[in-house]
């Protein structure tokens, strides 16, 4: 099995226009601001509460943050709620204002 190269980000490469690598910047920006958003709509919906019976303890609490971001940031790799496009075009408009 042959191993796909990453790609650099686009921010890091200087032959890009400005325009282009700010675009990167406030999507990015707006991909984790929807990532913590659904992060924490992840705690209110239960996920990774402690269980009644058989609960892993005080660990069980604290790691069960990591599965809730994980998620989220699968969730917004997906496609998201449509949340991160949102912001990137608010924040795109009060950036060229």
């Amino acid at each position: 099995m042959t191993a796909i190269p990453a790609l650099p980000a686009p921010r890091s490469n200087p032959q890009l226009p400005d325009y282009i690598q700010n675009d990167a910047k406030l999507r990015e920006a707006a991909q984790k601001l929807e990532a913590s958003f659904l992060s924490e709509m992840l705690k209110s919906a239960g996920l990774g509460a402690p269980r009644e019976a058989f609960g892993g303890g005080a660990g069980e609490e604290h790691f069960s943050s990591f599965l809730r971001e994980a998620q989220a940031n699968e969730m917004v790799k997906a496609g998201g709620i449509g949340l991160a496009q949102s912001l990137f075009e608010a924040m795109k408009v009060q950036l060229d204002a």
